[in-house]
């Protein structure tokens, strides 16, 4: 069976962000913890969230996603904005008990000119300080593309921030195959190598969650631009090939594409064709 969801909105809530993903189809979903360009979140509603859990049980909706804004960066050279990034990173943590045992996804940042090292450096700090053992959140890195001073393009690069931080099993990652077209993995013409590459220098059993998008660029274009599932560069036969690969049909996956609902249930519907 494979699970597919898309990015929804989390303006009204978790019960309603679960009856979307529902009739679109999906049995999972991302969402942004709080507006994508940073700021305070809104207030949870217990009543709410335990309306999510009673429906998430009733329908297996076993598996949800969070994402940090996009703004966040980890590893810059300004002191001020790795406090930001601290701050909204360890909030989001602790809301996210609120339904416990799920995932949260944030990129791990751009080194703005201080290079790769010590911005591998800076995100494993903070990941040491804001990791707890008693979390049931499990926080993925996300693969990037390479574009600008992004650390993480290089599976090599996030296998060093896990190596650095002491609670190494509160972390996994979040492939995103545009990201990783564009960063210069082959998933076109050599998915096996590019997976064998993954389970070598990160494990496999790491990976629990696949953005799924198609890239308006080529590969190694550094360019990170989302496109349609057939809409780009990567293709239909190649993402049908990724979808049923037998190491990867038990992970779960969420489309990033530039749909709107209609456009997220026609793509759901397709990928469960391709099963």
């Amino acid at each position: 069976m494979i699970h597919i969801g898309c990015h929804l909105s989390s303006s009204e809530g978790y019960y309603h962000m679960g009856q979307t993903a529902l009739e679109l189809g999906a049995d999972t979903f991302q969402f942004f913890t709080r507006n994508p360009r940073g700021g305070k979140a809104k207030e949870l509603d217990p009543a709410d969230v335990q309306h999510f859990q009673q429906l998430a049980a009733e329908h297996q909706l076993t598996q949800i996603l969070a994402h940090a804004p996009y703004t966040l960066n980890p590893c810059s050279a300004t002191a001020k904005t790795r406090e930001f990034a601290h701050l909204v990173m360890a909030d989001d943590l602790q809301r996210l008990e609120a339904t416990p045992r799920q995932f949260y996804n944030f990129h791990p940042g751009s080194h703005t000119g201080q290079g790769v090292a010590q911005g591998i450096t800076l995100i494993t700090a903070l990941l040491n300080a804001i990791l707890k053992p008693e979390q049931t959140t499990t926080v993925l890195l996300e693969t990037m593309a390479g574009k600008g001073s992004e650390v993480g393009s290089h599976f090599e690069e996030l296998a060093a921030i896990i190596g650095g931080v002491r609670l190494q099993e509160k972390l996994g990652i979040c492939l995103d195959t545009c990201h990783i077209f564009d960063a210069g993995y082959d998933i076109v013409s050599d998915l096996d190598g590019v997976l064998a590459d993954f389970d070598r220098i990160l494990g496999l059993d790491r990976l629990k969650f696949i953005h799924l998008n198609d890239s308006l660029y080529g590969l190694g274009s550094h360019k990170d631009r989302h496109a349609c599932l057939g809409q780009g560069k990567i293709g239909l036969a190649a993402l049908r090939q990724l979808v049923r690969h037998p190491r990867l049909r038990e992970k779960y996956f969420v489309l990033e594409t530039p749909n709107d609902l209609e456009g997220y249930r026609r793509e759901i519907a397709l990928v469960h064709s391709w099963c």
